[in-house]
């Protein structure tokens, strides 16, 4: 199976949440007018588009309708898939810093999020591309709190072919930072990828510990490229915009990894995070093995969202 068809099996449900709907929906109207838009505003908040999004999406089509002198309901699909594509493509630099940055000089890829999110098995993946890519990668285990997430961590290190860090359970993840630094450079390693502990963004205290794993890095490592993802569960709807919101609001993020699409209805909130915080999406994962985890192509997402629901 190609990864277009497995990503279309993975938006089933978010496509026939969003997309199904819409398509019942337009199908009852022989004419454009106000109830349309408010039954298609609907059924984009139901998606976890959100209402402000929903709503910047529907206005956007209404003028479109008005300017071009649209009257055909049918239109409307067509310019609700446009919208939405064009929202996912402003969120442009999607590609990994280090993939393009062609010296041997170190890059960091510091990893957040809360546990249960995949985080894990996404570095690991990550780590398993990069390594494919010739990339010489070590990974930080800076999650010491959570039980048995080094031991997890180190089987994915393994799989990946990439070298690890780690201190005991509990120990400072600030100071296996600072030694993996060391040990990247002392290596000739080019690519560090810096696991963190699952927090809850609620929680200060574990986010002042994150801002602090930032300061560590910043410091060690002055010269480095450093490149901040934060790991969501798309199944979380909307709390996950709360949830990058907020890591982004301590530390600054680069980029978004979305995993478990294939598990949820609520792949909308994808469109979401990509127009209210602006942060690119770098890779989906719409499943359990090492190559589920893909580069976000925005045209290809809504290709395999928008495919005609069979009835």
């Amino acid at each position: 199976m190609s990864f277009f068809d497995k990503l279309k099996s993975g938006l089933k449900k978010t496509k026939d949440n969003m997309v199904g709907k819409i398509d019942d929906v337009i199908k009852k109207f022989i004419k454009i007018d106000e109830e349309l838009f408010e039954e298609l505003l609907e059924i984009l908040i139901i998606s976890d588009i959100g209402y402000e999004t929903a709503e910047y999406i529907i206005e956007e089509i209404k003028d479109k309708v008005k300017t071009k002198r649209v009257t055909d309901p049918l239109e409307i699909r067509k310019m609700l898939k446009e919208e939405i594509n064009q929202i996912l493509q402003s969120s442009s630099d999607k590609e990994l810093k280090c993939i393009k940055h062609p010296s041997d000089d170190l890059d960091i890829i510091i990893v957040v999020g809360i546990n249960g999110t995949g985080k894990t098995t996404s570095i690991g993946k990550m780590a398993s591309k990069l390594n494919d890519l010739g990339k010489k990668v070590i990974i930080a285990a800076g999650d010491t709190f959570r039980a048995a997430a080094i031991e997890q961590l180190e089987v994915w290190a393994n799989r990946a072919q990439a070298d690890f860090i780690k201190h005991f359970s509990g120990a400072d993840p600030s100071a296996v930072m600072f030694d993996a630094i060391n040990a990247a450079y002392k290596r000739g390693k080019n690519v560090l990828i810096c696991d963190t502990a699952g927090r809850l963004h609620t929680k200060k205290n574990l986010m002042e510990e994150l801002k602090k794993i930032d300061r560590i890095i910043q410091r060690e490592a002055m010269n480095a490229q450093i490149e901040k993802l934060i790991v969501i569960d798309a199944t979380s709807g909307n709390n996950a915009l709360v949830q990058a919101k907020a890591f982004h609001e301590a530390i600054g993020l680069d980029g978004i990894i979305l995993t478990k699409l294939d598990g949820t209805a609520k792949g909308g909130i994808i469109i979401n995070i990509c127009r209210q915080l602006q942060i690119p999406v770098k890779y989906i994962g719409v499943g359990e093995k090492i190559d589920d985890l893909r580069l976000f192509n925005s045209e290809e997402f809504v290709d395999a969202l928008f495919e005609e629901v069979p009835r």
